[in-house]
């Protein structure tokens, strides 16, 4: 198990290369394996492996292995475990430049089983190695049915190179029985980690908020400005008094109400909604899980309302496991009482719903003072402007829409009652029907609810309409076409998807003999084709499932754009910002003829020309949704996020490396980082995202190597971009 020569049959690479070298340290001659991983969006190793039926007696379990990284910058790594019946177990971890790291994954037991409502959680026991992330959420794995091991990486800017060294599966140590216990202190930081910009008391809080302050007060922000953010000392172009887009020599902008070339680049979800964990407590009274069905606003995107007194008298304690996290919570008479809130629903986690805490509310009430939210709008301004941010991102709370001050984007949620459609692949809910007119009525009245917000500002850039939804994924019929052959699997009667999609074959085919010609099928009628489930032939029937994905899409994002243009005629359209699982040719292209602006969310450390010089075909403006990089080394967290940096330093490395790759692209007008404010270490309510995303703690305190790395990027942004061949 320790070295590689015992394998049990070939590797594989994909992009990549791989040899048996002696390992950096290796002792007696041990082997391993040199990872050679080219300069591409996607690259991976694997190996088998053979595990020995005896370690299932080990009693629980974890996979360790030895990784070193010779070169001069961080390796962000996935590791994924397969067994013998095709189950994958994905976790990741990250390697400093120059380091040798041991890291390891929880395969059986208490920590590799339990159901915190955290994306991770802490060790359950003290160690100096690097437990991979994300493992866990996997369940338990039987050791000796895992018969590979595949090493990958993303979007590498350049090769990348490890060793990797003595895999092996080891005893776990005796747990700590207080693991979960006590894991946050009274400003809802990490109470057993120590970190750079943790305080320790309420006037230090006080003290910094003040220092920041001056500090803010004095800055001129970036030169060579226009009030709207745009390049003052730049080409002008024709001003209309509303942000637009246009092609300048070759490149996307857009263009800001006087005229100026703008590029976007600024933070999502500045707001108060999510930031809520949960306590641990729920309420007996089933009316305050009650949600009218004529709300325009998920959950998950209010602002966090105090539950009324009538239904505190049934309060009990749903989880004592979340419960104990916590060293403190304040009791509702307490000054701080008024920041518990309630989550009436969860997507995941310990329990369903339940009475939820803001530690970030709280702690801007200790740090400011009475009239604490104008004073974090103000300061939050004067940072973006100190920073050099050109706008706010997505999820800006709408008390900021008539601010004046800063560019921002109006967003709204299409939500209700309409009937839904599933890609078979529902990462955050299922899709609408399209075709259904409650959703047409619905969406009428969220843009309705957005223009009033807005009231015609200049300073609303544009507006993104939902986001990440699950339009299908991959290249094979049915994960790319679940959508349709959803729609078709259900009746005429019940489904006007299917009875949209129904009557687009009688059209193509006139008979429904042609159409069992070419599917495969055997339909006595037309009224039989549409009475239930259709046996679909996948791939006879692929060029028919792309056409009514295209017609799906189409009536999706007319109907947006005409409500858009109905009322909100000065704005643009940005789209629906499509996650890069998530983005059908059918539905970019759908997007690209009613949206002013293509939008994706891509998390990776670069934007790789493998996976978008597609745009360059498209030739329109596109701006990213959502990016992050976190760091757990130096950081109250658990998790870092979705693409890990081995501290604060290198967080910033990787930010200026990616948003340097977007300044530079000739479609790109713009970049939104995710977001604002760290997650709580306990985990958001709704899902219970614990990473380390934000540019400000949960007590509003800075990362000072973020905010320097922004000053490098932005104070010369549109010199760069403008200048760039």
């Amino acid at each position: 198990m320790e070295g590689f020569e015992g394998r049990t049959g070939p590797i594989r690479t994909s992009n990549a290369s791989a040899e048996i070298v002696v390992a950096a340290g290796a002792t007696q001659g041990r082997k391993g394996l040199r990872l050679r991983f080219e300069p591409r969006d996607e690259d991976m190793v694997t190996v088998p492996l053979s595990i020995p039926a005896e370690v299932n007696a080990m009693g629980d379990t974890n996979l360790a292995l030895d990784v070193t990284n010779p070169s001069g910058v961080s390796i962000h790594l996935f590791v994924t475990l397969i067994t013998d019946d095709g189950t994958r177990q994905r976790a990741s971890g990250v390697i400093g430049a120059g380091k040798t790291e041991t890291l390891y994954t929880v395969l059986t037991g208490y920590e590799a089983k339990v159901e915190t409502g955290l994306r991770e959680i802490p060790p359950s026991w003290k160690t100096p190695d690097q437990k991979l992330i994300g493992g866990h959420s996997g369940g338990p794995l039987e050791p000796s049915k895992i018969r590979q091991i595949e090493f990958s990486t993303q979007a590498n800017p350049v090769a990348r190179e490890i060793v990797v060294d003595n895999i092996r599966v080891r005893a776990n140590p005796p747990a700590d029985a207080f693991f979960l216990a006590d894991i946050v202190d009274r400003f809802g930081q990490a109470a057993k980690k120590q970190y750079p910009v943790k305080i320790s008391s309420e006037a230090e809080l006080r003290a910094k908020a003040q220092q920041e302050m001056a500090v803010l007060a004095a800055s001129k922000g970036a030169p060579g400005r226009s009030r709207w953010g745009g390049w003052a000392d730049g080409p002008k172009r024709k001003g209309t008094g509303f942000f637009r887009a246009e092609k300048v020599d070759g490149k996307w902008w857009m263009i800001d109400p006087d005229g100026h070339l703008f590029f976007s680049n600024g933070l999502a979800n500045i707001r108060m909604a999510n930031m809520g964990t949960i306590t641990g407590y729920d309420f007996n009274d089933p009316e305050v899980r009650f949600i009218d069905p004529e709300e325009l606003t998920p959950d998950d995107s209010v602002d966090i309302v105090p539950v009324d007194k009538k239904y505190r008298a049934s309060r009990f304690l749903a989880s004592p496991l979340r419960r104990q996290m916590f060293e403190w919570l304040p009791t509702y008479d307490d000054p701080l009482g008024s920041h518990y809130g309630y989550a009436r629903e969860t997507k995941r986690g310990a329990v369903q719903h339940g009475e939820i805490f803001s530690f970030y509310k709280a702690n801007l009430e200790r740090r400011y003072g009475k009239d604490y939210m104008a004073t974090w709008r103000k300061v939050t301004i004067d940072r973006m402007r100190d920073w050099g941010m050109t706008s706010f991102g997505n999820w800006v709370d709408p008390s900021f829409y008539q601010n004046g001050r800063i560019p921002y984007f109006a967003n709204g949620w299409i939500i209700g009652n309409f009937k839904t459609l599933s890609s078979g692949d529902d990462v955050w809910s299922p899709l609408p029907d399209v075709y259904d007119p409650n959703f047409v009525r619905r969406a009428r009245l969220t843009i309705q609810q957005i223009a009033r917000e807005v009231q015609n500002s200049p300073w609303c850039v544009g507006v993104f309409v939902d986001n990440e939804k699950s339009w299908g994924r991959g290249d094979t019929t049915a994960t790319r076409y679940g959508v349709v052959l959803d729609a078709l699997s259900k009746k005429i009667s019940e489904s006007p998807a299917k009875a949209r999609f129904t009557q687009m074959l009688r059209d193509q085919y006139k008979t429904v003999a042609a159409l069992n010609a070419v599917w495969g099928t055997k339909f006595a009628s037309w009224e039989a084709f549409g009475a239930g489930a259709v046996p679909v032939q996948l791939e006879a029937a692929r060029p028919d499932l792309s056409r009514m994905m295209r017609d799906y899409g189409e009536r999706y994002f007319s109907t947006v754009q005409s409500e858009l243009k109905r009322v909100m005629p000065n704005h643009m359209y940005m789209g629906v910002r499509m996650a890069q699982w998530g983005m059908p040719e059918e539905i970019i292209e759908a997007s690209l003829k009613h949206s002013d602006v293509l939008s994706f969310n891509n998390y990776k450390e670069v934007m790789h020309p493998d996976k978008w010089d597609f745009l360059n075909a498209y030739d329109k403006p596109v701006i990213i949704g959502e990016f992050h990089i976190g760091a757990t080394s130096d950081t109250p967290f658990y998790h870092p996020g979705l693409i890990a940096a081995s501290d604060q330093k290198d967080r910033a490395r990787i930010y200026e490396q990616y948003i340097n790759s977007v300044i530079d692209h000739p479609m790109m007008v713009g970049a939104h980082w995710f977001q604002y404010i760290d997650d709580d270490v306990t985990g958001r309510s709704y899902d219970g995202e614990n990473y380390n995303v934000g540019w400000v703690t949960t007590t509003d305190i800075p990362y000072p190597e973020m905010a320097e790395s922004a000053r490098r990027v932005n104070y010369g942004l549109y010199q760069r971009r403008f200048e760039k061949k």
